[in-house]
């Protein structure tokens, strides 16, 4: 599969925080799953930096959301992130 529609204006962000074993593993699974589309990109934001973000996602990261405000909560796999991924591209 290769969608054809960018995501590079998305907005995706990657809430979690530095030593984050399960933040490492959403990551690698975005990079896994980069390829697949035209253009993914997406930013870290540490929630240990912001007193608000530690107490909206502490407990919840990795947290992937989208400019919509959209939110794809931990555990998920390749399959679920596809499917997110797919839904930002209409």
């Amino acid at each position: 599969m290769h969608v054809s529609i960018s995501l590079a204006k998305s907005g995706l962000i990657l809430y979690g925080t530095v030593g984050c074993h399960l933040c490492e593993d959403a990551d690698g699974l975005l990079k896994a799953v980069a390829p697949m589309f035209a253009e993914l990109t997406w930013r870290h934001v540490d929630i240990a930096d912001d007193d608000e973000l530690f107490k909206q996602y502490g407990w919840l990261i990795p947290v992937l959301r989208d400019d919509a405000g959209s939110e794809l909560r931990w555990p998920f796999d390749a399959d679920t992130l596809l499917a997110y991924l797919c839904d930002r591209t209409g």
